[in-house]
Order: C-alpha cells, then structure tokens, then sequence
C-alpha cells in the first residue's frame, strides 16, 4: 500500500468499516470474540511508568537550555503547559551529564553560577537552572523529581576531569551534602540561598550507565561503592528511595553486596527494531517509500523490548527488588534521530511497550519510553521549535498522556483478546480501565466486552487515530486529540485500524 492510500473510518461503535482507496474492507476475524475481564486485582499500578528524563545536552539537542527563558529567568510557559498536558508521574534530572555535573555550581545568585562544559554532549551550560529550578518545574507540572548523583564520574577517566584539568568527579560526602540541601528542613545552605523551605527529592539514582563502556567500574567495584554511597546519603535522611545500577547482569552482584540499603535496579534500554536487517525501512527516510514493511518491524518491536525485561527480571526473581527503567527509547539510525519517530506508526508501536510495561507492573515501578524535550531528536517526548514556535508533543508523548489520565491503580487480568488487539487492564473503585492497541494497519477489530461477575453500568473511549503515515511536525493542525465518544454497553465495540484507544468502564 503507497504512501498517499488514506485510510478512514467512522470510528468506535455501530457497523465501522476501513476505506482504502475506494476498496471496502472487512473486519479482520472472522468470528467476534469476547474479551473477559477479572476485576480481581493482579498487583499496583505505579504511577511512575509514565514518567519522563530530562538532561542537558548541549549543541546535540539543547532540551534544558531550550526550554528555559533567559530574558525572564524563568521556564517557557508553552513548556510548562504542554508537560502539565503531558502529566509525567516523575521527571528524572541526569544521564550522562550526572558522571560529571557538581551540584553546588547550578546553585546559589545567579551571577555566581559557574558555566560548565558538557564533556559529552559539547557546548556550554549556563547553570541557570539547577537544583531549584528542576524542583520548581516538577513542582509546576505536578511529577515527583527524581535525581541522578555524579557517582565518582561512573569510574571513567574521560568525564572525571576536562582537558583544561577541571575535575568533574565527585564522592559520597558531595552526594549525602545535596541531599541535606534539598531534603533537611534547617540546612543553612539552602536558606542562605533564599529557600526557606526544603526542595524534597525522595528518589535518587546512584550514577548513570555505570556498566557501559570499557573505562568504568568493575561490578565489584560499583557494588561496594554503591553501598557508600546510598549509606552516606541515607545518614542524612533514611526517608529517601536509592536506585541502583544492575544492567547488563549486574543485578546479582550489585543486590548481594548494595541491597540492604537500594530500593530500587536500574536498567536502561535504547534499541533498533530493525538492526538485523541489511536494509531497513526503518533507517533515515526509507519508511515513507516503504509504510507497510516499516508499519510490521514497529509493531513486532515490543518482542525485543520482552525479551530485555524478561532477561533484567529473571535477574532480581529472587530478590522480588523493583525495577526502573530510567532510560528507554528507540534509537534507530537517521538525521535528528530519526523522522521515522514523528510518524503516527511510531506511536502505535510505543502503545505496545506501554502495554507492555504495564504487564510488568508488579515489578517494573519507574519507566519511560522517550527523552522528555529537546528542539530536534525525534525520541523527544516534547519538541521545542526554536528561536520561535509553541512546543508540542511527538507520538509517544501522545500516548503516554493519554496512558497516564486513563489509568486505574490495580492491574487486572484479560482473556479471549482478538489476535488483532494489544490489551491490558486496571481498575481504580467501579472504574475499569482498557488500553487497546489495533495492531492492523488497515483493517478495523471488533470484540464484545465482558467483565466477570460484573455488570457495565457505562462505557466511554478515548480514541487516537490517524493515517499511521501522519507525521507530527508542529503544534498546528494535530489530528491526534483524543476523540472522547459515548459507548452503548449492549453493543460490539470496533476499534478503527493503526488506533490506539482508553475504554474508561462503569461497573456494578
């Protein structure tokens, strides 16, 4: 099927069927099924797996530097705005930049902020907005922050000092001092800087990528020191949550010697559903001449996706330790990482991630599927045009929202799903929640709705549907706003093809 063969379609409810260049095409099963709901609950639902990585980076994609407004000293409202729309449940402050970012240079009058070079990303940054600011953004869009600590530079000589011989490594005793900044109600510090009150951050991440790379730690090693480490931070407030780093089977080792004092495993993954193929549609702009071929590798794309999370929780079974993905995204080749990523295809195919993070929802508790904002890299979840231009949300950002506001608190098992359909349900109270992924591209899927032991008292959906070619280029003329409609609980639903819908129930 080319690029310019638009599919239509009426939409949920009553006899839908898929125009595709003027051809009529039917439901793809052939039999209704009927999809049964336990309203049992499996385990929680935590509201951190919908939550986004902000880090300065530099000349690459200035997303802190971007979204902040110099002439005003303050964040850029369209920013602002279309997170609080966003409505990440946490925000995470780090990444690379952690293993050589000194806190205190980002705190403190403004004129006495020392400008730093970012080691990995190139460029200058201003250090205009640092601990308190973070805090405040978070505060503004109502996420818990979560912070990454410079954890001795990860044990890498290259981010440890600059050319010019500045050190950038820093200890225990400088993370144990930033969490009494924040945290400690009487620290003087902070006072002195104009903050009466404290700037709580309840969760911390102990380094970055501590396993990746050949200059770094040995597992040992990492193990030992992160142990110092969240020891030292906690002697100072024993409230506050450590993430430690256990990625590429380090999980053992690091919960054998660090797990007294973590509470949570970090893994991280960034990946290329179509790396095994000598040509992929997926890479630069191939996809647009090849929709179909790229449509199948995105949404087989979870599969990879599984099979790490299976690899990283066979690891803590155990332990039962919780898991937080504190980065992940695709991360296929082509200009401004790359456009394939705008497309509504894209969006679909992160819609089955999302279900199946939830899935893993007894034990995954902080995910993310995107880097928060940036003015280019298409695995933003929020792009910032610039010099000028309203900030909007890429696909993925479109999902998470739409996740994050139609979400219950208690995860709930499905039977009898068509082949078609990617589902998962919650429940909050009498609310039942489905997330529904049409994984056809052009045909539409029917089921008939069944909650045991239950009566549906009233249904609602919440669509997002386009033509999967569609791409997200700016704030202007979205077709991808959730279509609120009204169900009739006596009657099949029809999900519309490449759709990705929250069917919100009423229960008795």
């Amino acid at each position: 099927m080319k690029r310019r063969d638009f599919i239509k379609t009426t939409g949920i409810g009553g006899a839908s069927l898929v125009m595709t260049s003027g051809v009529k095409l039917p439901l793809l099963q052939d039999k209704i099924s009927t999809l049964s709901i336990n309203p049992s609950p499996l385990f929680e639902l935590s509201p951190w797996l919908y939550m986004q990585f902000m880090e300065p980076l530099g000349v690459t994609d200035s997303s802190v530097e971007a979204a902040w407004d110099h002439s005003t000293d303050k964040w850029r409202e369209d920013v602002v705005q279309v997170t609080s729309d966003l409505a990440p449940g946490m925000i995470r402050w780090g990444g690379i930049f952690s293993s050589y970012y000194r806190w205190r240079e980002a705190v403190g009058p403004r004129e006495n902020r020392k400008p730093i070079y970012n080691i990995a990303w190139n460029g200058m940054e201003t250090n205009q907005v640092g601990t308190a600011e973070f805090v405040d953004f978070c505060s503004k869009v109502g996420a818990d922050p979560l912070m990454s600590v410079n954890f001795e530079s990860d044990g890498n000589a290259r981010w440890a000092f600059t050319k010019k011989g500045d050190i950038r490594s820093a200890n225990s005793k400088e993370a144990a001092e930033w969490v009494d900044y924040c945290n400690n109600p009487s620290n003087k510090e902070r006072i002195k800087n104009g903050f009466k009150n404290p700037l709580p951050i309840k969760i911390w991440q102990i380094g970055n990528e501590t396993s990746y790379g050949r200059d770094k730690f040995d597992n040992a090693t990492a193990a030992k020191k992160t142990l110092e480490f969240a020891k030292t931070m906690k002697s100072v407030d024993p409230s506050i949550k450590i993430i430690g780093w256990g990625d590429s089977g380090w999980a053992n080792q690091m919960i054998d010697i660090a797990g007294e004092s973590i509470d949570y495993i970090a893994f991280h993954h960034m990946f290329d559903p179509g790396q095994k193929l000598e040509k992929s549609p997926l890479r630069d702009n191939a996809y647009r001449s090849d929709p179909a071929a790229a449509w199948e590798i995105l949404m087989n794309a979870f599969k990879i996706h599984e099979n790490k999370i299976t690899g990283i929780r066979n690891e803590v079974s155990s332990s039962g330790m919780p898991l937080a993905l504190t980065e992940c995204h695709y991360a296929i080749p082509g200009r401004n990482r790359c456009e394939v990523l705008s497309s509504w295809a894209a969006g679909v195919s992160y819609a089955r991630m999302m279900n199946l993070h939830e899935r893993n929802g007894d034990l995954l508790k902080i995910a993310t599927l995107a880097d928060f904002c940036g003015t280019r890299w298409q695995v933003n979840a929020i792009m910032i045009p610039v010099p000028t231009g309203k900030a909007f949300m890429m696909p993925v950002a479109k999902i998470m929202a739409l996740y994050r506001k139609h979400t219950g608190k208690e995860y709930l098992e499905v039977s009898g799903v068509p082949e078609s359909l990617d589902i998962t349900a919650s429940r909050t109270g009498n609310t039942i929640y489905l997330h529904v992924v049409n994984t056809s591209r052009i045909r539409p899927a029917e089921t008939n709705i069944k909650i045991n032991n239950l009566i549906i008292k009233s249904a609602k959906a919440f669509e997002l549907s386009a033509d999967p070619e569609f791409e997200i280029l700016s704030s202007a003329n979205d077709p991808l706003i959730p279509k609120e409609k009204v169900l009739n609980v006596n009657e099949n639903v029809i999900f519309p093809p490449a759709s990705v819908t929250a069917v919100e129930l009423t229960v008795a």
